[in-house]
């Protein structure tokens, strides 16, 4: 069987904070390239913040040309308000992804935790370690945002891994 080699882009998204992570895959082996956040301030009116969320997430993606992503499904809870604004912002990053033409896979955040923690209720602190291990950094990756979407991204490693 060949070795997998490609780049894989992770989103964790938020309409106030949209976590992007960069990781290179070869075999098994995980690097990180990069990660940061997209930040838009409650001040701004949506379509604007969506705006932005778009245009950084296809900035991101024109940089490191990712050939494959993966992204964390919106999980409501209590608060459905905060989930709506999240489902706008994952939107407007899949609206970026589609327009790279790369293809998606979605996870919920309890896939996630699996694959990174190997337990599907870790805790965040669990999980940002684990990303820290995995892709052998110095330092938990912050906001944590950002570690979020290097683990969604992790996920789409082992889930999608084999191709």
């Amino acid at each position: 069987m060949a070795s997998v080699e490609r780049i894989v882009l992770g989103i964790d998204p938020g309409l106030a904070n949209t976590g992007w992570g960069v990781v290179a895959q070869r075999g098994p082996r995980l690097t990180c390239l990069a990660y940061g956040c997209v930040s838009t301030s409650k001040d701004t009116e949506l379509c604007q913040r969506l705006k932005k969320i778009h245009d950084q997430m296809g900035a991101v993606i024109a940089r490191f040309e990712p050939e494959c992503v993966g992204i964390e499904t919106v999980w409501f809870g209590e608060n459905v308000t905060a989930g709506i604004g999240t489902s706008q912002a994952r939107g407007a990053a899949l609206v970026a992804c589609a327009t790279g033409n790369l293809p998606v896979g979605e996870f919920t955040p309890r896939q996630i935790k699996l694959a990174v923690v190997g337990t599907g209720t870790a805790e965040k602190e669990q999980v940002q370690y684990m990303v820290k291990q995995l892709l052998s950094l110095e330092a938990v990756p912050h906001p944590d945002h950002a570690a979020d979407a290097l683990a969604a991204a992790i996920c789409y490693t082992t889930h999608k891994g084999a191709l």
